[in-house]
């Protein structure tokens, strides 16, 4: 009787070590799972971080183009894609979803940068559009109607020769011209992984 009552114990023995093997074996699969999604979240945040600071490139190309047009921003100039008016109605960041309303025609109404200094690093895409924050085109610095429908600095501009990747120094200008107006300048950055980031900056 002793005999039989211990085979008997050893197929209880088996079953229940399976049933460990298997918990064992989903509780790995789990930690595996879990390992790798914080791998894929933490690489999709890097890839976030570094275009935006790739968008510094088109910041930079954009106040260049403004530095050497000084003169000529008055008007409209969409094949620089710079507007004399800040556009009020139209969603440059992306969030408008609804085509019967105004969202952004990046690809064909942006500059795309690819003229070094400004060239960006292999993967990424940039773009950039400048609006001139008016309510009108114009000549804000000789019309008064129209500075009073301008948004503008309350100082003059001045020249500036460093700076880290061309910009102003703290205290000084990003124009060296008569500030007549403030310039909006926002840019999008495409990247690997489908990465898509905004920056935008405001000079005078």
């Amino acid at each position: 009787m002793k005999r039989i009552a211990q085979r008997s114990q050893e197929g209880v023995v088996l079953f229940i070590a399976l049933i460990i093997l298997v918990a064992m074996s989903l509780a790995g699969i789990a930690l595996l799972r879990g390992v790798d999604t914080g791998t894929v979240i933490a690489g999709n945040i890097a890839f976030r971080q570094n275009s935006t600071f790739v968008g510094d490139i088109g910041v930079e190309a954009a106040r260049a183009w403004m530095q050497s047009n000084v003169g000529a921003l008055t008007g409209d100039n969409p094949a620089n894609a710079y507007y004399a008016t800040w556009a009020d109605d139209t969603d440059l960041l992306g969030n408008d979803t609804d085509p019967t309303t105004n969202p952004f025609d990046w690809d064909n109404r942006s500059k795309k940068v690819t003229a070094a200094p400004f060239t960006p690093p292999s993967g990424y895409e940039v773009r950039y559009v400048i609006h001139r924050l008016c309510e009108v085109a114009g000549d804000p610095s000789t019309d008064p109607a129209i500075a009073a429908k301008c948004m503008r600095s309350s100082g003059s501009g001045g020249s500036t020769s460093s700076g880290s990747k061309g910009a102003a120094n703290y205290g000084s200008y990003a124009l060296s011209a008569p500030v007549a107006a403030v310039y909006r300048i926002t840019v999008q950055v495409r990247g690997p992984r489908s990465t898509q980031s905004y920056v935008q900056a405001t000079v005078f």
